[in-house]
């Protein structure tokens, strides 16, 4: 049976992911997350872009808010917020459930690997989901407030400082997560999707984990990349911004560059234009607002990927 390997981190990159199960089944999809946005914040360990993928694919993702889980309490946070505690992180009732047992699990000694695979199978999650590496990476954003780790310019600075540079703290150390090489290099795998999240932000961390670029440079599956860019803006998050402030053009054609040196395909939005010698590239809306449209945008992906195929 045919396989799928998605990259992804944040919410574009989960709905596109749910899409892809919905359209094959998850037992055909393999995704391979973002860990760079880990950290601990009262004492817990939280992984974010892991649980925001969990949300997605059991089904309790808050579709109004677009992040955390559907139904959410807060007494924890109002409880907090009277012991004067810091509260500039979200933590609600039911999400912390995931934390405090991660929290638990990793004091044991289990892996993240270890952790995330329980946590999937105990909500059905039928897809493979591998953190990208279970050695700690963080992401740090150089800005003209200093260094910052990224939930404290992500969530605390709401985005607001200007960027200047980008690293991944760990990374040069870590190790690609048991079967991230293999997934990558499997010969029953047809598509390696780049999911439509920020490549600077949830993106780059993946591919600086030793191993992995060089495994998509070596894949027999062609890779294709979905645009988060349209019309000279980003669908969500700080894309855009981080884009121009690094000098960068905003626009589908800087992100294929970003990616050039593994990427066969592209789809970018029916608002862009974008033609790279060598790579294939197709126009259609790439908003995800429904079920419908997430499997319709994964089918379109597919196809392309069949048509590098041949």
């Amino acid at each position: 049976m045919s396989r799928v390997v998605v990259l992804t981190g944040g919410v574009g990159g989960a709905k596109l992911a749910l899409g892809l199960t919905a359209l094959l089944g998850g037992d055909r999809i393999t995704a391979i997350v973002n860990t760079g946005d880990d950290f601990s914040h009262l004492g817990l360990a939280i992984s974010p872009d892991i649980d925001t993928l969990l949300y997605t694919l059991s089904g309790k993702s808050d579709e109004v808010k677009g992040w955390g889980r559907a139904g959410e309490s807060w007494s924890f946070m109002d409880a907090l917020r009277s012991l004067a505690g810091e509260d500039w992180f979200q933590l609600g009732d039911g999400d912390l459930a995931l934390h405090v047992l991660r929290t638990a699990a990793r004091a044991r000694g289990d892996s993240l690997s270890a952790v995330t695979a329980a946590f999937a199978k105990a909500w059905r999650v039928e897809a493979t989901m591998l953190p990208m590496t279970d050695d700690p990476i963080a992401t740090m954003i150089d800005t003209d407030e200093g260094l910052l780790p990224f939930q404290t310019y992500f969530v605390a600075r709401r985005c607001e400082p200007r960027v200047r540079g980008i690293r991944f703290d760990g990374a040069a150390a870590a190790r690609p997560a048991p079967g991230v090489l293999e997934a990558l290099a499997d010969p029953a795998v047809t598509a390696i999707v780049i999911a439509p999240s920020n490549p600077w932000l949830s993106v780059d961390p993946i591919l600086a984990v030793p191993g992995i670029r060089e495994a998509l440079r070596a894949a027999t599956a062609p890779v294709v990349a979905l645009s988060p860019i349209r019309n000279g803006e980003a669908f969500k998050g700080p894309t855009a911004k981080i884009m121009g402030e690094l000098g960068l053009t905003v626009d589908s054609a800087t992100i294929a560059a970003h990616y050039s040196d593994f990427l066969d395909g592209m789809i970018v939005d029916s608002a862009d234009d974008l033609a790279v010698e060598g790579l294939t590239v197709a126009r259609t809306d790439i908003a995800m607002p429904t079920l419908a449209r997430k499997k319709e945008l994964a089918a379109e992906v597919l196809a392309m990927a069949s048509r590098l195929r041949a």
